[in-house]
């Protein structure tokens, strides 16, 4: 198809003639234009439109007509699709059964009547755009639904979407991929073209969707599956009326949350499972710590009730509530309730086979208890690690009452080197603190004496205040002076800048 038809040719070229002059530059002009639209006429391609061809008469004919121009872009328009149609139905006599024919799946019959007629295959062309449509269409919906899903709904939706792709895919005609409908997409201007490439681009996208569909559905199963075993396992727990109950909820209980774990991570169910992972395990730690503690409180009570007849069964419960309070970690908000637990099953043990001994050891211990209290959250004043000092001392007696032949001897001598220890780290703060308060006296007295009479000498003054700092900087950190040091050292040093 040339790109300016005889018909308008012919229009334009009436046009030029009136609007052209007959002197020597009038038929210079003349022949410039007339090679511009000689050239049109000679170029295939698409039909030049009015633009064009304005363009081709304006610069050089400024009065040309634009009703001629508008005559002139719709006479050079390629024949509508009414007047192909009606030249073909008078070709073939209105056989609608031919049409038919051709646009059979048959590439034999179709690919002659591409090149010779394609007007013929306009069904087919219709039905490739569609379907092509409908695959751009549904793949983009299904990848947006599937990469943000946000609820198992989503995925459901996102499959729905694929499978149309699917059979749209399955439409189209594979073997006419790399032929262009130019006759068709002349007419309805498409922007499309069907090539083998786009095809399995399309096909590769439609089987990843898909794989990730299949994967995202597979992972709900086990999904509702460790949130079901969660859920019973907290019901079986709270109705548990022993230790071994709740040992067997707890068991299932951590099933479930393995279950959870293993999901595939690029799932919306492992993401789903971890926003709520953090809560499950949170409520499962509390669950098997307060199992320990509880099973060990089940075995205190049965020991005290055979203590007195079956002393050896006694004491082995009691090395079993041991056993589950060692459980308990440290940093557990329950270990300190642990270690009292502890100690007091130590105690009982250790009174079975040597009631007097224990009975000292225990009573050691509750002081050291009492006096490492005491000792939290320094600093202290002078007073406070006193009485510190003194509770150690009295566990310390304790324990140094209990001699070599008695059973409980050893443990004694271990807690007594730990006791011992302690008790000097107290008496060395206590006489961190006794020498910072004085060295904080001193140094006040030494501000107020400044202060009252304050000597003449600028460097008598400097050397005074040098004095005072140096007097400031012997207060201990730890002590209850430092705070009140740091600060009046701060103000010495700045004063002595000045």
């Amino acid at each position: 198809m040339y790109r300016l038809n005889q018909r308008a040719w012919k229009i334009l070229f009436a046009e030029v003639k009136k609007c052209s002059g007959q002197d020597q530059i009038s038929r210079i002009e003349l022949e410039i234009v007339i090679k511009r639209l000689e050239k049109l006429r000679q170029e295939k391609g698409s039909p030049a439109q009015i633009d064009e061809l304005r363009d081709t008469v304006i610069d050089i004919y400024p009065q040309f007509s634009e009703k001629v121009l508008k005559q002139a872009a719709k006479a050079n328009q390629a024949p509508g699709l009414f007047a192909k149609i009606k030249w073909v139905t008078i070709i073939l006599g209105g056989s609608v059964g031919v049409v038919w024919l051709v646009n059979l799946p048959y590439p034999m019959i179709r690919r002659p009547v591409a090149k010779v007629a394609p007007i013929l295959l306009l069904p087919s062309y219709m039905s490739m755009d569609y379907h092509y449509r409908g695959v751009i269409k549904n793949l983009q919906q299904a990848d947006q639904l599937i990469n943000r899903a946000t609820s198992p709904a989503d995925i459901e939706e996102g499959a729905k979407k694929v499978k149309a792709a699917q059979k749209h895919l399955d439409n189209l005609p594979v073997w006419f991929l790399g032929y262009y409908p130019q006759s068709y997409c002349s007419l309805f201007g498409c922007s499309w073209k069907f090539t083998l490439d786009e095809f399995e681009a399309a096909r590769q996208q439609a089987a990843r969707i898909e794989a990730i569909v299949f994967q995202d559905q597979n992972a709900l199963t086990p999904f509702h599956q460790g949130e079901m075993a969660i859920k019973l396992a907290k019901q079986q727990y709270e109705q548990a009326t022993s230790s071994q109950d709740r040992e067997k909820a707890i068991a299932s209980w951590q099933a479930g949350i393995d279950q959870l774990e293993e999901i595939p991570q690029q799932t919306l169910a492992a993401k789903t499972a971890q926003s709520k992972l953090k809560a499950y395990k949170r409520d499962f730690e509390n669950a098997r710590i307060g199992n320990f503690i509880a099973a060990a409180q089940e075995f205190d009570l049965a020991a005290e009730k055979l203590k007195l007849t079956q002393s050896q069964t006694a004491s082995e419960l009691w090395r079993q509530s041991i056993n589950r309070i060692n459980q308990v970690p440290v940093e557990n908000p329950r270990y300190l309730e642990a270690q009292k637990l502890l100690a007091m099953y130590q105690g009982k043990i250790q009174s079975l086979v040597d009631p007097n001994s224990s009975k000292m050891i225990a009573g050691a211990k509750q002081f050291a208890l009492a006096a490492a209290k005491a000792s939290q959250n320094p600093p202290h004043t002078a007073t406070q690690w006193q009485q510190i000092a003194k509770l150690w001392s009295t566990a310390i007696d304790q324990l140094q009452n209990i001699r070599v032949e008695e059973p409980g001897y050893l443990e004694a001598q271990k807690l007594l080197a730990t006791y011992q220890t302690n008790l000097g780290i107290v008496e060395t703060r206590l006489q961190a603190e006794i020498e910072s308060q004085s060295f904080l006296k001193q140094a006040n007295e030494q501000i107020q004496s400044l202060i009252a009479s304050p000597p003449t000498d600028p460097q008598q003054f400097q050397g005074q205040i040098q004095g005072i700092i140096n007097q400031l900087n012997t207060i201990k950190p730890g002590t209850t002076a430092y705070a009140e040091g740091k600060r009046l050292l701060a103000l010495a040093q700045q004063r002595l800048k000045h």
